[in-house]
C-alpha cells in the first residue's frame, strides 16, 4: 500500500499538525474537505501555522474520491453533522485515523463507514490559537500514535503511514497497545484540561495547588476504575504516554481555551461519556458528574443564561 492523496476534516489545532507535516512532500495530494464559507475562506487565506500560510488544496465533501488517508481530526460537536462527509470520502480501500478526543469517535465513525476502515490512533500537541493561526512547538511535541487492535500488528498500512510521516516532521510511533494509549490519552485530558477549566488558571495549578490536585486524582481514580472493568491495562503503555508535551504553567488546554473563547467545550465526551460507563459498570462517578455540571453550567453563562440585572425579581435559593 502507498499513500497518494490524503484528507483533512478539520484544520483547527490538530488538523494543523498534519497540514503542516505533510505539506512538505511534494509526492502526494493533500487536501481538507469542507464547505460553504469556511472552504471559500480556506481557499483565499490558506491555514496559518506557526507563523507560515499553508495552502492544501480544498475538497468539498463530493470531490474526494480515492482518498487514501482520511484524517478526522473535528471537535466532538461537529462529528456529527460531519458523518456523511466522512461516507462520501470513503472508498473501499480508505484508511480513517481519527485523531479525536475522547474514546468513541472511531466507534461512531465506523457505524457509518465499517470497522475495518478505522486505523486506532492518538495525538498529543500543545496548540493554540493566538491572532495569526494556530502555533505548537514541533520539537516538544509527542505526535501521532497508532496501531492495529489485533495482529499483524506491523501491517500494510502501518509500513505505510510511518513512511507517510517519515522526514515530514510529524512525530510518530506505532504501538501495539493502541486502545490503551487512546485510554492513556482520555486519561490526561479528563485529569488534567477539566479542573484548571472550571478554576480558569494555567496548567501550573496541578503543581502548586494540594486542592486542584485532589480533584485531578478524584477523576483519575474514576477513569481508571472503569479502565479496568472494561479489561484496558494501561500499564502497557509506555511511560511517556502517562504525560502531555511539555508547555510552560500559563499554559491553558482546549477545554479552557473552548470556555476563552465562548465556545460549547467536549465536556459530552469526557466526563459525559465517563458518567455514562460508569452507570453501565455501577461504577460511582461523583468527580465526574460534579465536573460536568460544572463545566456545563460555564458553558451556559457564556451564552448570557447569567446576565441577570437588578430589574428581575427576587430569588430565594432553595
Amino acid at each position: 500500500m502507498k499513500i497518494k492523496k490524503v484528507a483533512v476534516l478539520g484544520a483547527g489545532a490538530v488538523g494543523s499538525y498534519v497540514i503542516w507535516g505533510l505539506s512538505s512532500r511534494n509526492d502526494i495530494e493533500l487536501g481538507v474537505i469542507a464547505e460553504g464559507e469556511r472552504a471559500e475562506r480556506l481557499k483565499q487565506n490558506g491555514c496559518t501555522i506557526n507563523g507560515k500560510i499553508y495552502h492544501p488544496k480544498v475538497w468539498n465533501p463530493g470531490e474526494t474520491d480515492a482518498v487514501d488517508l482520511l484524517i478526522v481530526a473535528l471537535k466532538y460537536g461537529s462529528l456529527s453533522a460531519a458523518l456523511e462527509s466522512i461516507q462520501k470520502a470513503t472508498t473501499e480501500n480508505t484508511v480513517i485515523m481519527s485523531l479525536m478526543n475522547g474514546v468513541d469517535s472511531e466507534e461512531i465513525i465506523a457505524e457509518k463507514v465499517g470497522v475495518e476502515h478505522l486505523l486506532p490512533a492518538v495525538i498529543k500537541v500543545a496548540s493554540h490559537k493566538e491572532e495569526d493561526g494556530y502555533h505548537f512547538d514541533p520539537e516538544t511535541t509527542i505526535g501521532i500514535i497508532f496501531g492495529e487492535l489485533t495482529a499483524p500488528y506491523d501491517s500494510d498500512r502501518i509500513r505505510a503511514i510511518e513512511e507517510l510521516f517519515k522526514d515530514t516532521g510529524i512525530h510518530f510511533r506505532a504501538t501495539e497497545y493502541a486502545r490503551e494509549e487512546m485510554w492513556s490519552k482520555f486519561r490526561l485530558n479528563v485529569c488534567n484540561n477539566l479542573p484548571q477549566a472550571i478554576l480558569g488558571a494555567g496548567v501550573g495549578c496541578y503543581r502548586d495547588s494540594v486542592h486542584m490536585k485532589a480533584i485531578s486524582d478524584g477523576l483519575k481514580g474514576e477513569l481508571e476504575a472503569i479502565a479496568q472493568a472494561k479489561g484496558i491495562d494501561l500499564s502497557k503503555t509506555e511511560a511517556s504516554s502517562g504525560r502531555g508535551s511539555a508547555v510552560p504553567p500559563s499554559a491553558r488546554y482546549s477545554t479552557l481555551q473552548d470556555l476563552d473563547a465562548g465556545r460549547h467545550t467536549e465536556i459530552d465526551m469526557f466526563s459525559g461519556a465517563l458518567i455514562r460507563m460508569g452507570k453501565e459498570l455501577g461504577i460511582p462517578t461523583p468527580y465526574n458528574e460534579y465536573t460536568y455540571h460544572m463545566i456545563k453550567a460555564l458553558e451556559e453563562k457564556n451564552d448570557g443564561r447569567f446576565n441577570y440585572t437588578g430589574d428581575k425579581e427576587p430569588t430565594w435559593s432553595k
